[in-house]
């Protein structure tokens, strides 16, 4: 099979998040990126179906700038065969969902899959827009995946229990936890990922619709108030009043 994996470079969760004196611009300044842990257990998945399959190629695409790399390589090294960085500063995903649909129309992928969502942005917005871009069905939020021939039966969750899926190639499919679980790259893997094809290309898709008036953060967590154990009505009164839960 001929599988293509969306990859997200994000923000490390141990990072402190600040941005620029205006508040319009992320500031990226010492800040540690990393995969988005969606898109490794999609490329994961990726490698496994090839591998039951008996062989197969998997390219990993990143929309962004050149501080990105450093993580295809990784993609590389975990065991893409090849990457392509699409060179524009993304901003929201509609755009990204364009340019990897703009990449793929034509390039003959069996299979499309990416993470669930990012956790910078948590959109999870990227997949659907890709499957109505390229005009193939999506499988959202799958927690296991098969192939035979050119069937795919997955399962995802849903309120109160889990569904089962079958679907014909092609088609989009976004990962959730329990699919698998994220490989590490070894000292091989690193060497041949030096030698292994990363394509950087000029965006062709559509340009973002949206842009960013200004970041903010989050209100600072007030401290907590301790009642006694006989004072109900007063943690009634605080409920109601302060934290509108009732």
């Amino acid at each position: 099979m001929k599988i293509l994996v969306c990859v997200s470079n994000v923000p490390d969760t141990t990072t402190k998040i600040s941005f620029s004196p205006d508040n319009t611009q992320f500031n990226t300044a010492g800040v540690q990126y990393i995969i988005n842990p969606y898109d490794e257990l999609a490329l994961t998945k990726a490698l496994e179906l090839n591998e039951a399959a008996g062989g197969g190629t998997v390219t990993a695409i990143h929309v962004g700038l050149a501080d990105a790399e450093p993580n295809l390589r990784k993609a590389l090294a975990v065991g893409a065969d090849d990457a392509v960085r699409i060179d524009v500063l993304p901003v929201d995903g509609f755009q990204v969902a364009s340019e990897i649909a703009a990449y793929a129309k034509d390039k003959g992928f069996d299979l499309i899959l990416c993470g669930r969502e990012s956790i910078d942005y948590n959109s999870g917005i990227v997949p659907g827009m890709l499957a109505e871009f390229l005009d193939w069905p999506e499988a959202n939020v799958i927690t296991s995946i098969s192939i035979s021939g050119s069937t795919a039966k997955m399962e995802r969750d849903i309120d109160g229990g889990r569904e089962s899926l079958e679907m014909s190639l092609p088609f989009v499919a976004s990962c959730q936890k329990e699919i698998t679980e994220p490989r590490i790259p070894n000292m091989r893997g690193i060497m041949m990922a030096r030698t292994k094809p990363l394509q950087v290309l000029a965006p062709q898709g559509a340009p973002a619709p949206a842009k960013v008036a200004s970041y903010a953060l989050p209100p600072a967590k007030a401290g907590c108030k301790f009642l006694d154990v006989n004072e109900v009505e007063k943690l009634v009164e605080l409920l109601h009043t302060e934290a509108k839960v009732i």
